[in-house]
């Protein structure tokens, strides 16, 4: 197991793969349907959109969840 100092990167590593996996198969089924090369064209919107999800949750995510903490503390 990692440490717990890992945490701040390892929350957002998981929530954006979790994020990307079912939106781009979602999307990608939705536009094309499930006929040959899903798997393919999946994957590349998979390998493109990752990066970019990781990076907005781990540059946002602090400020995002002080907002929630405000938002719901009535």
């Amino acid at each position: 197991m990692l440490k717990q100092k890992y945490s701040v990167i390892v929350t957002p590593l998981l929530m954006s793969a979790l994020m990307v996996t079912i939106m781009t198969a979602t999307v990608t089924l939705i536009n094309t349907g499930m006929t040959e090369g899903f798997l393919e064209r999946w994957g590349k919107a998979y390998l493109i959109s990752w990066p970019i999800a990781f990076s907005i949750i781990f540059l946002f995510g602090k400020r995002v969840h002080a907002l929630s903490q405000k938002i719901c503390s009535k």
